[in-house]
């Protein structure tokens, strides 16, 4: 599946807030945007404060912002707002619940990986099952009263075991069972469930132009 290669510093630094790409690294003094506040490039430093964005330019920060935290490239990212936009109801609020309902994204709001990326190895490298079943599809959408297990053999990885010990705070729609390495769906995300730093609404307008 393709992906960002590219530093992932440089993303945080673009938009001008923490995205969390890098997990414990992004809660340290070693985070790009406690060093370097400002865009990067050549005249990133001098760029800061110069003209009021327009309304284009909003929705474009708001819509790689968010295709950066669930660390998707335009053409995947595409399909899930094409989706969005054919499904009943409100179409940010759909998004967001798509993006979130992917098995890399519930490992990582588990507390089973401390970033995007560290969730989407932990599938591809096949530590993971989905109702008893080996799944290697970062990219799955679950459903409610799927179980989402870490394999036998896999337990005990220190990786995982440090993320857990970090004490994330699990979504209500999701049952964490730490000791075991189990999740549960317990149903379908809500409004309320869903705390990403993102105007979803400008995504849909950059879309719907």
């Amino acid at each position: 599946m393709a992906r960002h290669t590219g530093p992932v510093c440089r993303l945080c630094r673009r938009e001008g807030q923490k995205l969390f790409l890098k997990g414990e690294r992004c809660h340290g003094p070693k985070c790009a945007i406690e060093r370097k506040n400002y865009p990067p490039g050549e005249h990133g430093n001098s760029r800061r404060g110069r003209r009021r964005p327009s309304d284009y330019a909003l929705q474009l920060r708001e819509k790689q912002k968010l295709r950066a935290i669930y660390g998707l490239l335009e053409r995947p990212f595409r399909s899930y707002v094409a989706r969005a936009l054919k499904s009943p109801g409100v179409t940010g609020f759909t998004l967001l619940s798509l993006l979130e309902r992917r098995l890399d994204s519930v490992l990582r709001r588990a507390g089973f990986a401390s970033s995007q990326n560290q969730a989407r190895q932990l599938v591809r490298h096949r530590h993971v099952t989905v109702n008893g079943r080996v799944c290697d599809i970062p990219s799955r959408l679950l459903r409610e009263g799927d179980l989402i297990e870490i394999r036998e053999g896999s337990k005990d990885s220190p990786h995982i075991a440090a993320s857990i010990g970090r004490g994330y705070q699990v979504p209500g729609w999701l049952s964490v069972d730490s000791s075991n390495r189990a999740i549960t769906v317990s149903r379908m995300p809500e409004p309320e469930d869903i705390q990403v730093d993102v105007d979803e609404q400008q995504v849909v307008e950059f879309y719907s132009r």
